[in-house]
């Protein structure tokens, strides 16, 4: 294992992004976390860009994707670029894959889910609680030929080798995490989560990521990525999620959530009186918060009101 530093000068200037899936309608949290993105971006001079991450074919329909962005306009948010659908990029994450398995870098799983939760339980050294810890990695070539015969199909994943990955965060300051071997490409042919994010990352030339901070553990996996294929290594501000009054992450099942059920500008209130950037009730509108916005004001997650009632 080697621990490996991840530090870059960025400019005041910063390229930000939104990427939701369109699998349902955007709720307060959600938007809350688009409008943060959007301030880190414009407050700095930044171009602020929209991406359709609509892997999951099933879940994902045209009418969310369009309600989606009519409720980011509605609180006046804005993106300067159509919006890029990863499932339009398959050959460009095939292309990435391609890369990895010519290093030597992927190798097949047959894992199912039980026995990956099962292995991830046991003790595996460094790797964090849940980590996958390299199990099909370790197959003779008897076992991986088995296997192959079951015609169960195989996830491709990156042969990570334990590096520990240090970045500094916006937010949260210095975070260290261990890599795991992570799926790249999914049992189904469809590419993964993490090689999606960090190849459309790179080719929309985002130069810094803003979004919750429960997607603050990938960001190891990600930088990781980035370094074997060569890509730039964007900046990082994970910020808090909004909570419903159960103190679990905001979601549909407490409610009144989304501006189907809410009037945009009282939204919009909240979520700058959470922040910080209005006075309880205030009416303000995106544009006015620019002026008001200071990353340097948002530095725990005590400092941004997560509850929503």
């Amino acid at each position: 294992m080697w621990r490996l530093r991840h530090d870059r000068v960025v400019s005041s200037q910063s390229d930000g992004r939104f990427a939701p899936s369109p699998s349902g309608r955007l709720h307060l949290g959600n938007l809350r976390t688009a409008l943060l993105a959007w301030l880190f971006a414009r407050s700095g001079g930044g171009s602020f860009l929209l991406r359709i991450e609509d892997l999951d074919r099933a879940r994902s329909k045209p009418e969310h994707e369009r309600t989606q962005k009519e409720d980011l306009r509605a609180i006046g948010l804005d993106w300067d670029a159509e919006a890029p659908h990863q499932s339009e990029r398959t050959a460009r994450y095939r292309e990435a894959l391609e890369q990895l398995q010519a290093a030597g870098r992927v190798y097949p799983c047959w894992c199912t889910r039980a026995e990956i939760r099962a292995a991830a339980e046991a003790p595996h050294g460094p790797l964090s609680v849940g980590a996958y810890p390299g199990t099909c990695r370790q197959l003779s070539a008897a076992e991986r030929a088995e296997r192959e015969r079951s015609g169960r199909p195989a996830a491709l994943r990156l042969d990570a080798r334990g590096p520990e990955i240090e970045f500094e965060d916006r937010l949260h300051g210095s975070v260290t995490g261990v890599v795991d071997d992570f799926v790249l490409w999914r049992g189904d042919d469809t590419p993964a989560y993490q090689l999606a994010v960090v190849v459309d990352d790179a080719d929309q030339a985002i130069t810094e990521v803003v979004r919750g901070d429960d997607l603050l553990d990938s960001t190891p996996r990600q930088i990781e990525l980035a370094r074997l294929l060569g890509l730039p290594v964007p900046r990082y501000a994970h910020v808090p999620i909004v909570l419903g009054p159960d103190g679990s992450r905001l979601a549909k099942r407490h409610g009144a959530v989304t501006l189907a059920d809410h009037d945009p500008e009282r939204a919009l209130s909240w979520m700058a009186s959470s922040v910080g950037l209005a006075e309880p009730g205030e009416t303000v509108t995106a544009e006015q918060l620019i002026a008001r916005f200071d990353p340097a004001g948002l530095v725990t997650s005590e400092g941004l009101g997560g509850l929503f009632l």
